[in-house]
């Protein structure tokens, strides 16, 4: 006996209108290195191809005199052959933050190259950037009704001249037009006239044809089916609904170590949140045994990404029945209860874990706003008010974040290094350090490493609304996973 997933069609819209890669979070966060300069950069893809890409990148320190950006693809010749970079602009105001835009010209997986020149050297940066149309534009209403009356002014322009041509083009001077050339002119007027119709016709069925045309460009995400039969297997099967010819539902590499990292948040009070690891087990096919789970309806976020570096965030909903059983969580698989969304206060700024110790967002008391990058950091401590001494890496990163709309609208999952797929980062840096492989994640951090107990998020709410982080980091051998409420202006 299987138990029926159910779907929302709001669900489907959402899965519809999204970006790639994240949930309506199109925008990219980054904060690395360029050789000694720490940057933070945003780029915001062109939501149209061929469309321009805005760039903003802060240093974290002065001394830069000079910084470029330049777009090429992420893999194949064209990631060998850079074109000539364009300087980006320095802020009068700010001399630590610029701005540039860049073209990128067809749909794929690009990077933008970030060339610095300063006090203490040169230095170089790789980001990758994932490039597809996620809608039309449409003609702004006063462009096309000015368009309009041009129109008309040209087509009532052109009958009047054939008009004039033919009633008055052999007359003498003086002499006025006789019956037959008035006629004549009626009859050319006419013609014109149909002429001019045809024409409109004509363009307006060509711009009909091509838009129709740009519209099976349009980004589709992959599908996404979730089940789970009596014993709490959990079944995915992925579909996809038509848009690229190359694209493959067999070519995801790892990240992190996983082919897909799965959130399953209960839905609506999003009080229990897992980030599970399901296996492939056929073309477009993952399965994962459950952990014991609470009754309901869970909203589903699968990431994976292409070998092409493309990443792309599947969504599904899952009704879960009181009786189906579960198992341990094992490996990388972490998760927890959490208190109820309507119970949670807002812009609250710590969690009370269930073992006795509590996380810290760490921030000011500054209203969020949509569209802003900002830097969220966290940190973990007892309840005697001392920092944990004894964090490890989760999965190669000091901790993972996940950024989700209460309305189901967002979703991104965030790392310490910012919101792009690994694997993509890898591809985009090997080309600058030397050969990498994208397709082993396990050397991405030494596991023995001291780290501190404060855990650091680049991202920039994309919408204004309501939101929940979760937010998880390890120590001791233990995933702490904990949740805060943010309201966003």
């Amino acid at each position: 006996m299987k138990v029926i997933p159910v779907r929302s069609a709001a669900l489907f819209l959402i899965a519809a209108a999204t970006g790639f890669g994240h949930v309506g979070s199109p925008d990219i966060y980054f904060d690395g290195n360029a050789g000694p300069y720490r940057l933070f950069v945003t780029i915001r893809p062109p939501v149209v191809i061929p469309g321009v890409a805005e760039i903003e990148v802060r240093a974290a320190e002065p001394g830069i005199r000079q910084l470029r950006i330049v777009p090429l693809p992420l893999t194949g010749p064209g990631a060998k052959f850079a074109p000539t970079p364009d300087n980006a602009q320095c802020s009068k105001d700010d001399p630590q933050f610029f701005t540039g835009s860049l073209w990128m010209m067809r749909t794929g997986s690009w990077q933008v190259r970030v060339e610095v020149e300063g006090d203490k050297g040169p230095g170089v940066l790789a980001i990758p950037v994932p490039a597809a149309p996620t809608k039309t534009k449409a003609m702004e209403s006063a462009l096309g009704a000015g368009l309009f009356v041009l129109m008309l002014i040209l087509g009532m322009g052109f009958v009047s001249i054939v008009g004039a041509g033919v009633r008055e083009g052999e007359l003498k001077p003086g002499a006025m037009p006789t019956a037959s050339s008035r006629r004549k002119a009626s009859v050319a007027m006419a013609v014109a006239t149909l002429l001019v119709l045809a024409a409109v016709w004509s363009g307006n069925h060509w711009w009909t044809a091509e838009a129709n045309s740009y519209s099976h460009n349009i980004y589709r995400p992959l599908a996404m089916d979730a089940s789970a039969d009596a014993s709490g297997k959990l079944n995915l099967q992925l579909r996809d609904p038509g848009w690229l010819p190359s694209r493959k539902l067999d070519d995801f590499i790892p990240d992190h170590g996983h082919l897909m990292h799965l959130y399953v948040i209960r839905w609506p009070e999003m009080d229990q949140v897992w980030h599970l690891h399901p296996d492939m087990t056929g073309t477009g096919e993952f399965a994962h045994n459950l952990p014991k789970m609470t009754a309901g309806v869970y909203n589903l976020y699968a990431d994976v990404v292409h070998e092409n570096g493309f990443p792309e965030t599947m969504v599904a909903q899952l009704n879960l029945p009181a009786d189906l059983p579960g198992k341990p969580l094992q490996g990388d698989d972490a998760g927890g209860i959490l208190l109820p969304l309507s119970q949670t206060p807002k812009d609250t700024t710590v969690a009370q874990l269930p073992d006795g110790w509590r996380m810290i967002w760490v921030r000011d008391s500054q209203p969020l706003h949509a569209k802003r990058s900002t830097l969220f950091q966290f940190r973990l401590e007892g309840n005697d008010g001392k920092p944990a001494h004894d964090m490890e890496l989760y999965m190669g990163m000091p901790g993972h974040a996940a950024f989700v709309k209460t309305d189901g609208s967002v979703f991104a999952h965030v790392h310490p290094s910012g919101s792009i797929a690994m694997p993509a980062l890898m591809l985009a840096q090997s080309q600058l350090t030397g050969p990498a492989s994208a397709k082993d994640m396990s050397g991405m951090g030494d596991m023995t490493m001291k780290l501190p107990a404060t855990v650091t998020f680049p991202y920039g709410f994309p919408q204004p609304g309501e939101y929940r982080i979760f937010v998880q980091v390890k120590h001791g051998g233990r995933v702490e996973t904990a949740a805060f409420k943010a309201q966003v202006e």
